[in-house]
């Protein structure tokens, strides 16, 4: 092509190296995530975002390599698409692969107690906490028959209900 720099569309290693590079990545940062806790965008912190950004930069080079062509980065593109679907499509099919990579809904609060060693255990604050709790209408811990952490990351919540309320 004319005018078109060979880097453009020379690869700098094999295409089946991006594959190899992709895989290896996503494996190791999906684990690594899931390791670290649950949290949606959403409730993201400053921090939280600087983490994702951070990691991003540090894992390009076990990606690309010494490549810089739009082929390549192509390449790794469809890769990591591909293998996001996949892991949603095993996911959908399967129980266990499912718990594995998502994890489990984990019970913070049941009749008014809050767990406040499941909290540490899945890195929420009791500031945030407390937050998501106001957030959702609920001014005390009394209020709360069962909260729970969603694998989602969200915290849903369940009213509870008083013994006049219930006798109705």
């Amino acid at each position: 092509m004319r005018g078109v720099p060979d880097s453009l569309f020379s690869l700098g290693m094999p295409w089946w190296e991006f594959v190899l590079r992709a895989v290896a990545v996503y494996g190791a940062v999906l684990v690594l995530m899931r390791l670290t806790g649950k949290r949606t965008v959403g409730q993201f912190t400053p921090f939280d975002l600087l983490v994702i950004v951070l990691l991003g930069t540090a894992v390009q080079n076990s990606l690309i390599g010494e490549d810089t062509s739009l082929i390549g980065g192509l390449i790794l593109a469809c890769t990591l698409l591909a293998l996001n679907w996949l892991v949603g499509r095993v996911s959908a099919r399967s129980r266990h692969f499912d718990r594995l990579v998502e994890g489990a809904p984990v019970i913070l609060v049941r009749h008014g107690h809050l767990f406040r060693e499941r909290l540490a255990r899945q890195a929420v604050s009791e500031r945030d906490f407390a937050t998501a709790r106001r957030a959702a209408g609920y001014a005390t811990l009394g209020e709360i028959e069962l909260a729970v952490l969603e694998t989602s990351g969200e915290i849903t919540f369940i009213a509870r209900r008083d013994a006049a309320h219930g006798a109705g």
